[in-house]
Parts: structure tokens; sequence; C-alpha cells
């Protein structure tokens, strides 16, 4: 422990970022790190507790609390703030493949558990992370590092999200030979076209892609397997084949007037964003604008956060989100106490800068969309809302929602962002290989396992658990390829 009375000498302090209405006029990453000195500050506040909660990641009332990869948080923390810099790294890539991402993605389920925060400010642990991974580009310490030894075997990871590749560098490290196939024109997966560029800079991504081909890993993009790509063919050439596809089946809104032109699902907008950008600096119109628009966004989670940011940024005229829950208390209510997950609203990016253009924070709560409401030439020109309330059902012994009748109101909309969740992969994979599914539609394995029904074929990360965080893909794919490695050998070194 660096400095036993940090936590008490040094207030939480978090990297500044770029005023909303200056930020709003591109789609650049928008936080300053801080000085080296004052980041070892950061660090001396962690308390090095005899029981880390912050590396723990286990379940509390149904809710994970603390860092799903187990990050070593206190032994970096320690490192960084006695300036040993190299060992930080080192520690930190230990557990996890890519702090780059998590640093700058991850809602920071390791500060939710840290112990300061009991009796006031977690640790910048988040900030902490990605401060030691940069500084392992910068200084020139994360070199090519191809295994010395080859094995004759090889592997197929389809998908190359953040378990697809966390998989595949795990097997690259035991030696053996890995081929990730993308269906899309770019490797990343949810990382390139499912997070805005403001969050996470798409040239972050090729800076680990292109390491991962230097230490031997090869990349086939434009490959749909299942539909262009025959899983036949594959499974003859393999010895191994993990489906990493992700949870690509939006949940849609069924409600009267939904064939209206101008309703789209989020994925799809926020794809052709990224896209546009990256092909042409939005130059060549092939994205969904939200220009001169009123915006409705059903859904009050990341990803409709995520509209919020992007239609802005467009030149919206208005936006508006809809959230079927109530709104969350602002600070831990006394039924949800440390080290639970705190379930307290929080303020994102996206609201922020909603609030500076516009005055008002978007969210509308406890409120849904009854009706699409189209012109006579089909086009979409509002939604009808209805407000929700719960009421206790006696035969399930549960609280549903209820439409409060009376409750309706109009809003004037030409472009409805339905952001409502994920239902689990898209069916051609898994029929394509004959995997099994379970009733949540994603790829069945037994409890604690990776291995489908089907001989030589796993499946991790978000197909496999449902939608869920970048930390928790990167973990699934480092399990997945323990759990493969030891198929191949007969035991497992990683």
């Amino acid at each position: 422990m660096g400095k036993p009375t940090g936590f008490l000498d040094y207030n939480r302090k978090n990297n500044l970022g770029t005023g909303p209405l200056e930020r709003i006029e591109n789609y650049n990453e928008f936080h300053t790190p801080m000085d080296e000195s004052h980041r070892c500050r950061q660090a001396a506040r962690c308390m090095d507790c005899g029981v880390p909660f912050c590396q723990n990641g286990k379940p509390i009332m149904g809710m994970v609390s603390g860092c799903p990869l187990n990050n070593l948080i206190p032994e970096w923390n320690d490192l960084l703030f006695n300036k040993q810099y190299d060992g930080a790294a080192h520690r930190l890539l230990f557990t996890n493949n890519f702090p780059e991402f998590t640093s700058r993605v991850c809602p920071a389920l390791c500060e939710a558990a840290c112990t300061c925060g009991l009796n006031g400010d977690p640790v910048t642990v988040k900030e902490n992370e990605n401060f030691i991974i940069e500084y392992a580009f910068s200084s020139g310490m994360m070199k090519p590092n191809p295994p010395q030894v080859r094995t004759d075997k090889k592997i197929a990871v389809i998908g190359s999200g953040p378990s697809g590749l966390a998989c595949a560098a795990q097997l690259n490290m035991r030696g053996h030979n890995v081929t990730v196939y993308e269906k899309d024109d770019r490797i990343g997966g949810l990382l390139m076209y499912g997070i805005p560029n403001m969050k996470l800079e798409k040239n972050i991504i090729y800076r680990r892609v292109n390491l991962m081909k230097e230490e031997g890993i090869t990349f086939i993009t434009n490959a749909n397997v299942g539909k262009d790509i025959k899983p036949a063919r594959l499974l003859k050439e393999y010895d191994a084949i993990v489906l990493c596809c992700g949870a690509g089946n939006p949940r849609d809104i069924k409600a009267e007037g939904r064939d209206a032109e101008g309703i789209y699902f989020a994925v799809d907008f926020l794809k052709a964003t990224t896209k546009s950008l990256l092909d042409s600096n939005l130059q060549d119109g092939k994205y969904i604008s939200a220009k001169g628009k009123n915006v409705v966004i059903i859904g009050g989670g990341d990803t409709g956060n995520d509209c919020v940011g992007t239609s802005i940024r467009q030149g919206c005229k208005s936006v508006v989100q809809l959230e079927m829950m109530p709104k969350l208390p602002d600070e831990r209510s006394e039924n949800n106490p440390w080290p639970e997950w705190p379930k307290v609203c929080k303020v994102d990016y996206g609201q922020e800068e909603a609030i500076a253009k516009f005055g008002s924070d978007p969210r509308v709560y406890q409120t849904t969309v009854k009706e699409f409401v189209k012109d006579e030439k089909g086009s979409l020109k509002g939604v009808t809302t209805v407000k929700l309330e719960f009421v206790y059902d006696e035969k399930s012994g549960r609280n549903i929602m209820k439409q409060i009748e009376g409750s309706e109101k109009f809003i004037e909309a030409e472009l409805v962002l339905i952001a409502a969740g994920f239902l689990g992969p898209k069916q051609y994979i898994s029929e394509a290989f004959g995997v099994e599914t379970n009733q949540r539609s994603n790829i069945a394995t037994r409890e604690g396992h990776y291995s489908t029904n089907v001989d030589k074929v796993f499946t991790a990360g978000d197909m496999h658990r449902g939608q869920s965080l970048v930390v928790w893909a990167i973990r699934e794919g480092r399990d997945a390829a323990y759990e493969v490695d030891k198929y191949l050998m007969g035991y497992t070194g990683l």
C-alpha cells in the first residue's frame, strides 16, 4: 500500500471533459487525461482493503458488484502511485486483454464496489486503468509478442467483438493458429459499430487489431458465416470453432402504425452513422439523418443515450427519450446499501448534452408508445404515448406494467429510434451450425461451460449469456478459450 492515508489526504477528482455545447460539434472523444502527478495521487486513494470488493465481481442481491475480470486493482493502483508504470501495465494486462476498451466504455462495476464509496467517493479505478494502458502504448511497451512455438491446431472464431477478440488473443498466446471471421467490413463488432465514436474512437480498435495481426492472428472481413460461408466447410477445415456473434436481434415495439416511414432500430442508426463517418466523414449521405427532425427514442439505457448524443450531433430539432421504468433515486436508498450495485439515476453524456442544448433532461419516465402516427403519405409525424403504472398481479405474484387510461399524449416526431434492447443472436447462425438454443434464444451450454451440443463448436459473449457489458464479453471470451484449449490439448496453461 503506497500511501496508507491517501484516501484521507486526497479527494476524488475526475478527468476534465469538453463542455457539452462544444463537444457536440464533432464526434471525438471528449475527456482530457489529467497529468501524471495528479493521476498518481488518485491512485494513492486506493485503501488496499483486506477484502477488495472492487475485484470480486460476484452477484449481490441479483446484480454484479465488482470487476467480472477480477482485475488486480489494488496491486496496479499501488504500482501506479509509486510510478512503476511498466509493472502496473503488466498486472493490468494479466487479467484484461483490452484495458483500452473497458477504461472507456465500462460502467465501472469496480468503482461501485470500492470501499472508499461506503462513506465517500470511490477511487477513480476506470481512469487509472486508462492512464496505465495508454502509457503502455505511448511508451512502446505494447510490442507484438507472438508465441515462440506453434501447435498444429486451427481455430475459427466467428465474430470480432470483444468476446471474439479476447478468445482469439488467448488461443493465439497458447500457440494455436487462429482465424477470426467478421461479417462487416471492419473488425470490432459491437466496439466498431455499436459504440459511437465519441465514446470509443476507432483508431483505438485499429491499434489493437494491428498488434494482434503482428502476433499472428488472421482476420477475414465481409465473411458472413452461415450465409456466405457454409459451416460444413469450417467444421472440416478447423479443429475448433467458437461462435462469438453477439446478440444482434433487436426487440421491436408492437404498436399501431409501426409500418410508418421514419422508424428505425437504434443499432441500424448508430451503425450507419459510424460507417459513414469512417468512410467519408458523413459526406456520402449514407446514414439515417436526424438533422432538423424531432426525434423520439424508445429506451432509457446506454444505447438510448448514445442515440441522444448522436442525434444532437447530427443537428436534430428536438429529442425525447422514453423510459418505461420509474426514475431511480438520485442517491442510494436504504434498501440498496454498499457494496450492492447502486440503483441511482445518472445523467450520462447524451442527456447532459440535451440539457445544455434544449434546456431539459430528454427522459420521460413510465411512458411507452401506444401508436405511431402517420401522415397521408405514410410518413411518421408523431407518436401517441401513454403513461404506465405498476400493478400487483395475483396470478403471477409480481408487479406488472399497466397503461393508465386517459394519460395519452401526442409528441411530434419525424424520426423514431427503437433502443429497447435485444432478444438474442440472429437465428440463422445457430440454425446453420445446428446448435441448440435456450428459452431466451441464446446458444445453450451446460452452466459454467462453453461447449455446445455440436462437437468442436463452442460459444461465448452475448450470444451465450445475452445482451451484456464489454467487460463480461471479454471474460466470456477468455473462459471459452480456456475450455477450447483444454479440449484440443487435454490440459491448459491459460
